[in-house]
């Protein structure tokens, strides 16, 4: 046998003298310590998994209002203060007035398609029937400008009246980040008013809680802007880290379970060698008949098992 072999055998049973059994108060902290991580693990879990309920949620919103048929702007927005419906998220809906040009700003710092740009955003009066709204509509992006702080020149909106399509947003949250004039770090209809160059007075009292994402217009300008695509129907991979955690909370308590079977079996005595695992192997592919027993010279021990029975010897 090799001196490494020795050295082996000489330190595991030094080592396990010197240890000893596991004390009852170690056993708990162990348990506490797997239960603890278990339940970690689980949060984690959960919490991936209402992400994921939540991403499907968005993917169906977008699956079922993306193309669904036109409806006039009056049946989900019918006056000023309106809002956007949660289930009515990307829905078409048609508007018939005339865009506020003067009033144009611009959205920074919004990449679409991994390319970073300026979104245009000019309020629009629409006619509704005895009333108007004031809605803010994102007409596409355009590219940055030389020194980025701002976008290349765009072409103006069609004038006169104009019949557009656009598919319902709420508005978003204000932003607390300053931007440059005739610019905004959020699509709210209050703040892209305030930044324009005559403030928000004159749409007071006629503005909505939402915004619309532009599909078309009529008549079509003489230069299109690049209208937003369709949203991401990604579902990412929020499920499958939620199994993953769920996989991790088994393992932290199998793990505490498997050290304490162990720990006992040392304790009674019980030891398992390889080359028991080798002819138990055998034996249990003769009875399932999966193959035939190995005739006895072709089971006679190795180095590898005659080394390891010795080392079993010792430690007995």
């Amino acid at each position: 046998m090799s001196e490494g072999a020795s050295a082996r055998i000489g330190g595991g049973a030094g080592d396990d003298e010197s240890r000893g059994p596991r004390t009852t108060r170690q056993w708990v902290i162990l348990a506490v310590a797997a239960v603890v991580l278990a339940a970690l693990c689980l949060v984690a879990g959960r919490w991936q998994w209402d992400r994921s309920e939540a991403r499907n949620a968005e993917i169906d919103l977008v699956n079922a209002n993306w193309s669904a048929p036109v409806v006039p702007v009056q049946e989900i927005l019918d006056g000023p203060g309106a809002v956007v419906p949660d289930s009515k998220i990307w829905q078409r809906v048609e508007l018939e007035g005339q865009y506020v040009t003067d009033a144009t700003v611009v959205l920074r710092n919004r990449p679409v398609s991994g390319r970073n740009g300026y979104h245009v955003l000019v309020p629009f009066e629409a006619r509704l029937p005895g009333q108007d709204i004031v809605i803010v509509v994102n007409r596409g992006t355009v590219p940055l400008g030389r020194d980025a702080s701002g976008p290349r020149a765009f072409p103006p909106p069609p004038s006169g009246t104009v019949n557009v399509v656009v598919s319902l947003r709420a508005d978003e949250p204000v932003s607390d980040r300053a931007a440059p004039p005739g610019q905004v770090q959020a699509i709210s209809t209050e703040q892209v008013l305030a930044a324009g160059p005559d403030g928000a007075a004159w749409a007071e009292g006629r503005t909505v809680g939402a915004y619309g994402a532009l599909r078309s217009e009529d008549p079509a300008p003489e230069t299109s802007l690049s209208t937003l695509p369709k949203p991401d129907t990604d579902p990412g991979s929020h499920l499958s880290y939620a199994f993953q955690w769920g996989i991790f909370a088994v393992g932290a308590i199998g793990g505490y379970v498997l050290l304490w079977r162990r720990e006992r079996g040392a304790l009674r005595g019980e030891s398992v060698s390889a080359g028991d695992l080798l002819l138990a192997s055998d034996d249990q592919a003769d009875a399932d008949g999966v193959r035939a027993r190995r005739p006895a010279r072709d089971r006679r021990p190795t180095a590898e098992d005659e080394e390891d029975a010795l080392i079993e010897s010792q430690l007995r």
